[in-house]
């Protein structure tokens, strides 16, 4: 098994969106009235090559970003909270290519969330499998999604996810899973806070597990800091999803990947795991 980070562009948000001030509403406010911005950040998705099939994590962002309206300006956060840099070329699908593999090659798709940087490369895979979990799906979905920050307006005329709820079958600090491979070394669980049904993905490899987690934090270091961004919307459920991420870190030598934070893939590489104490070790790469 073998696992890819792929950058399909970057984005910029407000610095306060890393780690947010205040409580309810006037939390975004502030995030969004900072005047300061953040470097590019990555915008990751990962390919596991699984014996079983291909498995996708997150498919990034479109280069439609770039089209005039395709943010609608009438939100807030569209308006004065990111910035996107996506070139045609940094799309998941020639980036499979360049990896020797084709979109239809993949045989699931799992979507960590429905924001768009996470499932705007969605109209590669029209013959995947792909795996929502059904509470994002309902958050995410028509006018009140788009006022929550999603964009459905842009989802493929044929995506009709498979939808699913959580097994009640705890793993590690989690109490709730989903096995996605027969083999049982690639597990989604429940990471919401950042979105009502955000999911993280967990892939066993010997001796150390690869949390692909999303929006969970920005970066590693603010999930030890127990740091929750600018505009999550549940603040209660982000903190106690960090506090099982980091609970997550002491039962096991995990190497933690969120979806923007720069140092991520060379993580990955490096098989660096994360230690609760705000440590890090390197391991050796599985082949």
């Amino acid at each position: 098994m073998k696992v890819h980070a792929i950058q399909t562009g970057t984005v910029s948000v407000r610095a306060l969106g890393l780690s947010g001030k205040g409580r309810g509403p006037a939390r975004v406010v502030r995030t969004l009235m900072d005047s300061n911005w953040t470097g590019p950040l990555p915008i990751y998705a990962w390919l596991i090559e699984h014996p079983e099939g291909l498995i996708v994590v997150d498919t990034g962002e479109s280069a439609r970003v770039n089209e005039p309206g395709y943010l609608p300006r009438w939100h807030p956060y569209f308006r004065r909270g990111v910035r996107e840099s996506v070139e045609p070329a940094d799309e998941i699908g020639p980036q499979l290519s360049a990896l020797g593999f084709a979109p239809e090659d993949v045989r699931s798709v799992i979507l960590t969330h429905l924001h768009g940087d996470h499932a705007g490369g969605l109209a590669y895979f029209p013959r995947s499998e792909i795996l929502v979990c059904r509470s994002e799906f309902d958050n995410a979905k028509g006018f009140a999604g788009q006022v929550r920050g999603f964009l459905p307006q842009h989802w493929p005329e044929w995506f009709s996810p498979r939808l699913y709820d959580f097994d009640q079958r705890p793993f590690g600090p989690f109490q709730q899973s989903r096995p996605v491979s027969e083999a049982g070394d690639v597990t989604i669980v429940p990471t919401n806070g950042h979105t009502k049904g955000h999911v993280s993905v967990v892939v066993e490899e010997e001796g150390q597990s690869l949390f692909l987690a999303g929006d969970t934090s920005y970066s590693e270091a603010l999930m030890l800091d127990g740091a929750i961004d600018g505009v999550t919307p549940d603040l209660r459920a982000a903190r106690d999803t960090l506090h099982r991420i980091r609970e997550f870190t002491r039962q096991r030598p995990v190497v933690y990947l969120p979806s923007h934070d720069p140092g991520a893939g060379e993580r990955l590489e490096a098989r660096q795991v994360v230690r609760a104490d705000g440590g890090s070790a390197a391991r050796s790469a599985c082949p």
